[in-house]
Protein backbone atom coordinates (compact mmCIF):
# COMPACT_ATOMS: atom_id res chain seq x y z
CA UNK A 1 0.00 0.00 0.00
CA UNK A 2 1.31 3.20 -0.88
CA UNK A 3 2.25 5.90 1.33
CA UNK A 4 0.10 8.96 1.98
CA UNK A 5 2.12 11.93 1.49
CA UNK A 6 1.62 14.60 3.97
CA UNK A 7 0.75 18.58 2.61
CA UNK A 8 4.19 20.56 1.67
CA UNK A 9 4.47 23.32 4.24
CA UNK A 10 8.13 23.03 4.72
CA UNK A 11 11.39 22.88 2.07
CA UNK A 12 15.02 21.80 3.02
CA UNK A 13 17.39 21.22 0.00
CA UNK A 14 20.75 19.72 1.41
CA UNK A 15 24.40 20.20 0.16
CA UNK A 16 26.83 22.43 -0.32
CA UNK A 17 27.09 25.83 -0.83
CA UNK A 18 30.50 27.63 -1.88
CA UNK A 19 32.27 31.30 -2.82
CA UNK A 20 31.99 31.85 -6.38
CA UNK A 21 34.79 33.67 -8.36
CA UNK A 22 33.55 34.99 -11.85
CA UNK A 23 35.80 35.76 -14.32
CA UNK A 24 34.45 38.13 -16.04
CA UNK A 25 35.02 39.26 -19.57
CA UNK A 26 36.84 42.76 -18.99
CA UNK A 27 39.12 41.09 -16.30
CA UNK A 28 37.92 41.71 -13.47
CA UNK A 29 37.07 39.12 -10.89
CA UNK A 30 33.57 39.14 -9.03
CA UNK A 31 32.54 37.30 -5.57
CA UNK A 32 29.38 35.51 -5.40
CA UNK A 33 27.82 33.10 -3.39
CA UNK A 34 26.51 29.47 -5.08
CA UNK A 35 25.93 25.98 -5.67
CA UNK A 36 23.79 23.67 -7.18
CA UNK A 37 21.03 23.09 -4.13
CA UNK A 38 21.74 26.52 -2.65
CA UNK A 39 20.76 27.52 -5.89
CA UNK A 40 17.80 25.63 -6.37
CA UNK A 41 16.67 26.85 -2.66
CA UNK A 42 16.75 30.45 -3.44
CA UNK A 43 15.18 30.48 -6.59
CA UNK A 44 12.69 27.95 -4.65
CA UNK A 45 12.13 30.50 -2.17
CA UNK A 46 11.65 33.57 -4.96
CA UNK A 47 8.69 31.31 -6.03
CA UNK A 48 7.04 30.79 -3.10
CA UNK A 49 7.33 34.13 -1.53
CA UNK A 50 3.98 35.08 -2.19
CA UNK A 51 2.96 31.48 0.46
CA UNK A 52 3.64 30.04 3.89
CA UNK A 53 6.32 27.17 2.98
CA UNK A 54 9.59 27.65 4.40
CA UNK A 55 12.52 26.79 2.46
CA UNK A 56 15.63 25.45 4.55
CA UNK A 57 18.93 24.71 3.56
CA UNK A 58 21.78 22.53 5.37
CA UNK A 59 24.93 22.78 4.95
CA UNK A 60 27.73 22.92 7.21
CA UNK A 61 30.18 26.32 7.34
CA UNK A 62 33.04 27.33 9.57
CA UNK A 63 33.25 30.66 11.97
CA UNK A 64 35.55 32.38 8.87
CA UNK A 65 34.87 35.42 7.04
CA UNK A 66 33.63 33.92 3.99
CA UNK A 67 31.49 31.37 5.94
CA UNK A 68 30.32 34.76 7.40
CA UNK A 69 29.50 35.74 3.65
CA UNK A 70 27.59 32.60 2.70
CA UNK A 71 25.46 33.16 5.76
CA UNK A 72 24.19 36.46 5.25
CA UNK A 73 23.48 35.56 1.46
CA UNK A 74 21.27 32.33 3.09
CA UNK A 75 19.55 34.67 5.26
CA UNK A 76 19.49 37.92 3.10
CA UNK A 77 17.42 35.37 0.40
CA UNK A 78 15.19 34.83 2.97
CA UNK A 79 16.30 31.02 3.71
CA UNK A 80 16.08 29.04 6.87
CA UNK A 81 19.39 28.57 8.22
CA UNK A 82 18.67 26.49 11.29
CA UNK A 83 20.21 23.34 10.17
CA UNK A 84 23.59 24.51 9.42
CA UNK A 85 26.48 22.68 11.12
CA UNK A 86 29.50 24.94 12.12
CA UNK A 87 32.83 23.73 12.28
CA UNK A 88 35.19 25.77 13.91
CA UNK A 89 38.49 23.76 11.85
CA UNK A 90 37.06 24.30 8.42
CA UNK A 91 36.79 26.72 5.65
CA UNK A 92 33.78 26.82 2.69
CA UNK A 93 35.03 25.23 -0.64
CA UNK A 94 36.09 27.78 -3.49
CA UNK A 95 35.31 27.67 -7.22
CA UNK A 96 35.83 29.59 -10.31
CA UNK A 97 33.96 30.11 -13.33
CA UNK A 98 35.31 30.92 -16.83
CA UNK A 99 32.84 31.45 -19.32
CA UNK A 100 33.27 31.11 -23.20
CA UNK A 101 31.53 33.65 -25.88
CA UNK A 102 29.25 30.90 -26.22
CA UNK A 103 27.86 31.24 -22.71
CA UNK A 104 29.59 27.64 -21.44
CA UNK A 105 31.29 27.36 -18.78
CA UNK A 106 34.37 25.91 -16.91
CA UNK A 107 34.85 25.46 -13.43
CA UNK A 108 37.98 25.31 -11.25
CA UNK A 109 37.33 23.77 -7.54
CA UNK A 110 38.89 24.11 -4.62
CA UNK A 111 36.85 22.24 -2.19
CA UNK A 112 38.96 19.04 -0.55
CA UNK A 113 38.57 19.93 2.85
CA UNK A 114 35.40 22.26 2.99
CA UNK A 115 33.13 21.90 5.91
CA UNK A 116 30.36 20.54 4.04
CA UNK A 117 32.07 17.23 3.75
CA UNK A 118 31.83 16.90 7.45
CA UNK A 119 27.39 17.02 7.41
CA UNK A 120 26.14 14.59 9.62
CA UNK A 121 29.40 13.64 11.22
CA UNK A 122 29.63 13.20 14.52
CA UNK A 123 29.99 15.15 16.86
CA UNK A 124 27.25 17.01 14.99
CA UNK A 125 24.45 19.71 16.06
CA UNK A 126 22.30 19.15 13.13
CA UNK A 127 21.56 15.48 12.99
CA UNK A 128 19.60 13.90 10.27
CA UNK A 129 16.67 13.03 12.49
CA UNK A 130 16.62 16.79 12.35
CA UNK A 131 15.43 16.71 9.32
CA UNK A 132 12.52 14.70 9.91
CA UNK A 133 10.09 17.67 10.64
CA UNK A 134 10.36 18.53 6.87
CA UNK A 135 7.62 17.86 3.89
CA UNK A 136 10.20 18.09 0.70
CA UNK A 137 13.60 17.21 0.90
CA UNK A 138 15.89 18.29 -2.31
CA UNK A 139 19.09 16.79 -2.70
CA UNK A 140 21.35 16.14 -5.07
CA UNK A 141 24.09 14.03 -6.68
CA UNK A 142 26.70 16.34 -5.18
CA UNK A 143 24.96 16.59 -2.22
CA UNK A 144 25.75 12.09 -1.93
CA UNK A 145 29.39 12.94 -3.58
CA UNK A 146 30.69 14.91 -1.40
CA UNK A 147 30.50 12.68 1.68
CA UNK A 148 32.30 9.66 3.30
CA UNK A 149 30.38 6.28 1.84
CA UNK A 150 29.04 5.68 5.69
CA UNK A 151 26.95 9.10 5.72
CA UNK A 152 25.75 8.40 2.55
CA UNK A 153 24.43 5.35 3.68
CA UNK A 154 22.92 6.77 6.84
CA UNK A 155 21.55 9.47 4.95
CA UNK A 156 19.72 6.84 2.57
CA UNK A 157 18.35 5.06 5.48
CA UNK A 158 16.64 8.40 6.60
CA UNK A 159 15.25 8.89 3.09
CA UNK A 160 13.90 5.84 3.35
CA UNK A 161 12.08 6.13 6.95
CA UNK A 162 11.50 10.07 5.79
CA UNK A 163 9.78 8.98 2.82
CA UNK A 164 7.67 6.16 4.63
CA UNK A 165 6.29 8.34 6.93
CA UNK A 166 5.10 10.62 4.54
CA UNK A 167 7.99 12.89 2.99
CA UNK A 168 8.50 13.81 -0.07
CA UNK A 169 11.86 13.09 -1.72
CA UNK A 170 13.59 14.89 -4.90
CA UNK A 171 16.83 14.50 -6.80
CA UNK A 172 18.76 15.32 -9.36
CA UNK A 173 21.81 13.28 -9.96
CA UNK A 174 23.74 16.57 -11.46
CA UNK A 175 26.75 13.86 -12.45
CA UNK A 176 29.98 15.42 -11.68
CA UNK A 177 33.03 12.53 -12.03
CA UNK A 178 35.77 14.11 -10.17
CA UNK A 179 33.66 14.65 -6.92
CA UNK A 180 33.38 10.93 -6.57
CA UNK A 181 35.97 7.73 -6.07
CA UNK A 182 34.65 5.78 -9.48
CA UNK A 183 32.01 6.08 -11.99
CA UNK A 184 30.69 2.40 -10.64
CA UNK A 185 29.99 3.89 -7.17
CA UNK A 186 28.87 7.05 -8.74
CA UNK A 187 25.83 4.49 -10.72
CA UNK A 188 24.84 2.21 -7.50
CA UNK A 189 24.32 5.34 -5.83
CA UNK A 190 22.72 7.30 -8.40
CA UNK A 191 20.44 4.16 -9.15
CA UNK A 192 19.26 3.95 -5.81
CA UNK A 193 18.21 7.52 -5.15
CA UNK A 194 16.01 7.63 -8.56
CA UNK A 195 14.71 4.16 -6.82
CA UNK A 196 13.54 6.52 -3.73
CA UNK A 197 12.75 9.64 -5.94
CA UNK A 198 9.19 11.01 -5.28
CA UNK A 199 10.04 13.46 -7.93
CA UNK A 200 12.97 12.75 -10.55
CA UNK A 201 14.85 15.52 -11.99
CA UNK A 202 17.60 14.30 -14.03
CA UNK A 203 19.32 15.84 -17.00
CA UNK A 204 20.05 14.26 -20.43
CA UNK A 205 23.51 14.64 -20.65
CA UNK A 206 23.88 13.42 -16.82
CA UNK A 207 22.54 10.32 -17.07
CA UNK A 208 23.98 9.27 -20.81
CA UNK A 209 27.29 10.19 -19.25
CA UNK A 210 27.20 8.51 -15.86
CA UNK A 211 25.34 4.95 -17.27
CA UNK A 212 26.69 5.81 -20.87
CA UNK A 213 23.25 5.56 -22.75
CA UNK A 214 23.10 5.36 -26.37
CA UNK A 215 19.71 7.29 -26.31
CA UNK A 216 17.06 8.61 -24.54
CA UNK A 217 14.93 6.25 -24.80
CA UNK A 218 17.89 3.89 -23.10
CA UNK A 219 17.57 7.06 -20.35
CA UNK A 220 14.05 7.21 -20.26
CA UNK A 221 13.88 2.83 -19.87
CA UNK A 222 16.36 2.90 -16.62
CA UNK A 223 14.88 5.50 -14.94
CA UNK A 224 11.18 3.14 -15.13
CA UNK A 225 13.01 0.23 -14.42
CA UNK A 226 13.68 2.08 -11.23
CA UNK A 227 10.56 2.85 -10.85
CA UNK A 228 10.37 6.73 -11.28
CA UNK A 229 6.53 7.25 -12.29
CA UNK A 230 7.15 11.41 -11.39
CA UNK A 231 9.23 13.86 -12.88
CA UNK A 232 10.48 15.22 -15.83
CA UNK A 233 13.64 14.94 -18.14
CA UNK A 234 15.63 17.82 -18.41
CA UNK A 235 16.93 18.01 -22.04
CA UNK A 236 18.04 21.74 -22.43
CA UNK A 237 16.29 23.20 -25.56
CA UNK A 238 14.54 20.65 -26.49
CA UNK A 239 12.36 20.75 -23.76
CA UNK A 240 11.33 18.75 -20.66
CA UNK A 241 9.81 15.81 -20.99
CA UNK A 242 7.15 14.40 -17.98
CA UNK A 243 8.66 11.40 -16.59
CA UNK A 244 5.23 10.05 -16.44
CA UNK A 245 4.70 10.15 -20.11
CA UNK A 246 1.48 11.79 -19.51
CA UNK A 247 1.79 15.92 -19.68
CA UNK A 248 3.54 17.60 -22.73
CA UNK A 249 4.86 21.31 -21.94
CA UNK A 250 3.99 23.11 -24.65
CA UNK A 251 4.14 26.86 -23.43
CA UNK A 252 8.24 27.36 -23.47
CA UNK A 253 10.04 29.99 -23.73
CA UNK A 254 13.07 29.85 -26.52
CA UNK A 255 16.53 32.12 -25.40
CA UNK A 256 18.17 33.65 -28.84
CA UNK A 257 21.62 33.80 -27.36
CA UNK A 258 22.55 32.24 -23.86
CA UNK A 259 24.93 34.65 -21.69
CA UNK A 260 25.91 31.68 -18.91
CA UNK A 261 24.40 28.70 -18.42
CA UNK A 262 25.66 27.86 -14.83
CA UNK A 263 22.77 27.05 -12.74
CA UNK A 264 20.21 26.02 -15.51
CA UNK A 265 19.30 22.76 -14.20
CA UNK A 266 19.24 24.17 -10.72
CA UNK A 267 16.69 26.59 -11.93
CA UNK A 268 14.71 24.96 -13.33
CA UNK A 269 14.42 22.19 -10.55
CA UNK A 270 13.56 25.17 -8.53
CA UNK A 271 10.66 26.14 -11.15
CA UNK A 272 9.46 22.63 -11.18
CA UNK A 273 9.11 21.84 -7.41
CA UNK A 274 7.70 25.35 -6.64
CA UNK A 275 5.14 24.52 -9.10
CA UNK A 276 4.89 21.11 -7.52
CA UNK A 277 4.48 22.24 -3.98
CA UNK A 278 1.52 25.03 -5.14
CA UNK A 279 -0.36 21.64 -6.35
CA UNK A 280 -0.19 23.01 -10.42
CA UNK A 281 -0.48 20.35 -12.77
CA UNK A 282 2.50 18.53 -14.20
CA UNK A 283 2.26 20.19 -17.51
CA UNK A 284 2.79 24.17 -16.00
CA UNK A 285 5.69 21.88 -13.41
CA UNK A 286 7.38 21.10 -16.06
CA UNK A 287 6.95 24.98 -18.00
CA UNK A 288 7.46 26.97 -14.42
CA UNK A 289 11.09 25.18 -14.86
CA UNK A 290 11.87 25.85 -18.21
CA UNK A 291 10.87 29.29 -18.62
CA UNK A 292 13.14 30.02 -15.36
CA UNK A 293 15.34 27.94 -16.75
CA UNK A 294 15.24 30.23 -19.89
CA UNK A 295 15.37 33.30 -18.43
CA UNK A 296 18.24 32.60 -15.90
CA UNK A 297 20.88 31.67 -18.86
CA UNK A 298 20.41 35.17 -20.03
CA UNK A 299 21.69 36.27 -17.17
CA UNK A 300 25.52 36.49 -16.08
CA UNK A 301 26.23 34.32 -13.02
CA UNK A 302 24.36 31.62 -11.10
CA UNK A 303 21.88 34.13 -8.94
CA UNK A 304 19.86 36.45 -11.45
CA UNK A 305 18.62 39.73 -10.16
CA UNK A 306 14.95 39.40 -9.03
Amino acid sequence: MATSKRPIQSVCCIGEVMIELVNGRDGKIALGVAGDTYNTAVYMKRALKETDVTVSYCTALGTDPYSDIIRKALTGYGLDTSCIETRNDKIPGLYAVDTDEHGERSFTYWRSDAAARTLFQDPCEVSLDTLSRFDLIYVSGISMAILPPVVRARLIQFIETFRAEGGTFAYDSNYRPRLWEDQATAQEINTRMWQLADIALPSIDDEMALFEDATEADVLARLAEAGVACGALKRGAEGPLDLAGAAIAQNLNTVEKVIDSTAAGDSFNAGYLAAYVLGQPTQTQMEAGHNLAARVITHPGAIIPE
